[in-house]
């Protein structure tokens, strides 16, 4: 096929609009930190764009999207040469964009991927081995679960597996591998029976808006043609997400008596997640129906953690875990070929139980691979070069332990360095607030951290 001019600006506007997200994570876990990790958080974030960047053009792309095993792709795309670029993406005949915008767009849905995974091991993963994660999970876990159910010659995709934009490939991934490293590094110091609270959540809802905003291009963008499909996509984006900010809030009146601003921000993530996989394949309806449901599920699922005593310090397994499973299987019941006749019709639409079963079975799979394989990895680098900060580092937050900084610096270079501004104190209102607007039964003592 020929290249399309306007498929091609389309696509390279959501490629731009993607890598927006990341920055747009990196405000938002940077707000629901404590103000002694913020730029900690941050810095993890923003380096996840250059080490994934890398690694994807050098290997990652090729592994996800040249012709292979079906388990595999192999060395073709190596390096994103331009001879390996003339020969188009195997399995994607229609494609209708140079290969080097596919493979640009591709990279930056890579690069986020990782990066959810640090709002489970906030307060805690020293930065040296973290960098050492970025280098080995997307060529190892993402970029193999990339070939699985995106490459056209993948066994999920073969077997009759959709995922529009990542709902299995981010999210669900993201998702386990945040559930491995949190029991790789273990708990914080005092969790769960002190917590500290968001110091931002402005800083929260921009982040959040931002990650919506950029969400608008990564779905949208998935299309990869800018036609009605692309329109689709974006709409049911924001349906869901918007759904699903309604839901979430609801919960939280019924169940804390007030509807707070952190759960709005939160919930509409939510939504946005559960609507990923199958952006592409259902009506608006639908989507309001999904985001409707993840709003309510995701919020109940922020206390699995307690129940589980999983320090996932910043629900990534409630949001992306269960929100991108929930989105996959919904996937398996509203799917309709009337939206997307490269589909299939879902249960409600007519099509049987086999694509619901397929898509239970490709989540399955990649959850516990991507689980098994990011522990071993966090324990390897664990026994190699040790995971997790000191007491006193972890005491006096990342910022200052691992990088020398203060976000919000004030008086004097010795006041500074002082143990009590490095714990700046919180009030008995903002110790009774968890990340999420759910209620913490401990009794504050004024001061903060784990």
């Amino acid at each position: 096929m020929e290249i399309d001019a306007g498929a091609t600006a389309w696509v390279l506007v959501c490629a731009a609009l993607v890598l927006l997200m990341t920055p747009g994570l990196a405000f938002f876990y940077g707000g629901l930190e404590g103000r002694r990790n913020v730029l900690g958080i941050m810095m993890q974030c923003f380096c996840a764009i250059g080490v994934v960047s890398i690694t994807w053009a050098l290997i990652g792309f090729s592994i996800a999207f040249d012709d292979g095993n079906g388990w595999l792709g192999g060395l073709g795309f190596a390096g994103l040469t331009p001879s390996s670029l003339t020969h188009g993406v195997p399995g994607i005949a229609g494609l209708a964009v140079p290969t080097i915008a596919f493979a640009l767009y591709q990279m930056m849905g890579a690069v986020i991927t990782p990066a959810l995974v640090t709002g489970a091991t906030a307060d805690r993963w020293r930065f040296g081995p973290y960098i050492l994660f970025l280098v080995l999970w997307p060529i190892l876990v993402y970029a193999p679960v990339a070939h699985w159910v995106f490459s056209p010659t993948g066994w999920a995709a073969k077997l009759g597996a959709f995922d529009f934009a990542g709902g299995i490939v981010v999210h669900a991934n993201a998702g386990a591998a945040a559930v491995a490293m949190a029991l790789v590094l273990g708990r914080r110091r005092g969790w769960p029976e002190r917590q500290e609270p968001p110091h931002s959540v402005p800083l929260v809802m921009i982040g959040a808006g931002i990650l919506w905003f950029g969400w608008l291009g990564y779905n949208g963008g998935s299309a990869l043609h800018a036609n009605g499909l692309a329109a689709m996509a974006a709409a049911n984006t924001h349906l869901g997400g918007s759904a699903a900010l309604l839901t979430w809030i609801v919960v939280e009146r019924i169940r804390a008596g007030k509807p707070t601003t952190l759960g709005a921000g939160t919930g509409a993530l939510g939504g946005l997640v559960a609507v990923t996989p199958c952006a592409g394949f259902i009506t608006p309806l639908s989507a309001i129906l999904i985001g409707a449901v993840a709003g309510v599920v995701c919020c109940l699922a922020v206390g699995l953690k307690t129940w589980l005593i999983l320090d996932d310090s910043l629900d990534v397994i409630a949001v992306h875990l269960v929100g991108g499973s929930l989105g996959t299987l919904s996937l398996g019941l509203f799917a309709t070929k009337s939206v997307n006749p490269n589909g299939a019709n879902g249960l409600f639409y007519g099509g049987g139980i086999e694509l619901f079963a397929n898509q239970l079975l490709v989540l399955i799979v990649v959850v516990m691979y991507s689980l098994v394989a990011t522990y071993l990895i966090g324990w390897s680098i664990g026994r190699l070069v040790g995971n997790r900060v000191s007491q006193s580092q972890e005491s006096a937050g990342l910022d200052l332990s691992e990088h020398g900084e203060h976000a919000y610096a004030t008086g004097t270079p010795e006041e500074q360095s002082r143990p009590e501004t490095q714990s700046p104190s919180i009030g008995t209102d903002q110790a009774t607030i968890s990340h999420h607007g759910t209620p913490i039964p401990y009794e504050t003592d004024n001061k903060s951290g784990p």
